[in-house]
């Protein structure tokens, strides 16, 4: 089986312990040549100036391909495109458009009043400026928000149009959900690469708590398996083997790229990547 593209999501540290643990995980993940990595943007935008930070630290420390997350969220039209122009300036040519989670303790999205209104209008202005390589995100399980089971490819659809070149999915459990998703989106003329989203699970009731805010399907054998596996000391090595065997049913489908929701916790990826094959000495021979 071929070896696959991988890419990396990291968030911006918000502390030193936290700095130390994004730069243990870049020393442990950059040696695997990621094709990019990315770094998330905090519900209500919180991390903003964090995130501009970590992307050009990563960028120039590391010699790494950043994309920087970059939302619609509690900011104007100006303010947003002012963002990314500042990310071209400092050589940041990849960007992951989304809408973004709303505020805390606000309980929907509501566009500011000078904003964009969704991910749509963000990907088209992006596109427009001719100076960013634009990823969206995707859906397999029904959005939170999904109208009915295609609207979340519906939207896909118009972001692509909108100029985005290709999609991150959110994370899920089974790789039939991802295949069905895909072919659903090759049915409605998505020629754009759709990339799988995946979470080696580090903590299964923190996982647990990730799906139900995206909507994650979680099937029912899940909680047993993790809760025998807690018990007998190998939640990890369970980890390990769901997201290999995930990994290793979608690239026998023909899928060439993987991204790895890290969690800035890099063990787990790193030797799941290894039993793919992605490997610093396979990556050696491979550009060899």
């Amino acid at each position: 089986m071929p070896v696959p593209r991988i890419s990396f999501e990291f968030f911006p540290p918000q502390s030193l312990d936290a700095s130390f643990r994004l730069w243990e995980s870049l020393q442990v993940l950059a040696p695997l040549k990621p094709a990019f990595v990315s770094v998330t943007y905090g519900a209500g935008g919180t991390t903003r100036k964090l995130t501009h930070e970590a992307v050009t630290t990563i960028g120039r420390n590391w010699g790494l391909r950043v994309a920087a997350h970059l939302t619609c969220v509690d900011a104007t039209r100006a303010e947003t495109l002012e963002i990314a122009e500042s990310y071209a300036a400092a050589g940041v040519s990849d960007i992951v458009a989304l809408r973004g989670d709303p505020p805390k303790g606000q309980g929907r999205f509501v566009p500011h009043p000078e904003g964009f209104a969704d991910s749509v209008e963000l990907v088209a202005a992006l596109a427009a400026t001719g100076r960013f390589t634009v990823r969206v995100g995707a859906y397999p399980d029904p959005h939170p928000e999904a109208a009915d089971a295609m609207a979340d490819v519906r939207w896909l659809k118009r972001k692509i149009e909108a100029g985005a070149a290709a999609a991150i999915t959110q994370f899920f459990f089974e790789a039939e959900t991802f295949l069905r998703f895909r072919d659903a989106c090759a049915a409605a003329g998505i020629a754009a690469p759709i990339i799988p989203g995946i979470l080696p699970i580090e903590n299964w009731a923190n996982a647990r708590r990730f799906a139900a805010r995206c909507g994650a399907k979680v099937p029912a054998w899940l909680d047993e398996a993790f809760a025998t596996a807690t018990r007998e000391g190998r939640a990890d090595l369970l980890a390990t083997a769901l997201a290999t065997e995930l990994c290793d049913a979608l690239l026998a489908e023909g899928v060439e790229d993987l991204h790895f929701y890290t969690l800035n916790r890099p063990q787990l990826t790193r030797d799941v990547c290894h039993a793919l094959g992605v490997t610093p000495e396979g990556m050696l021979q491979k550009v060899a």
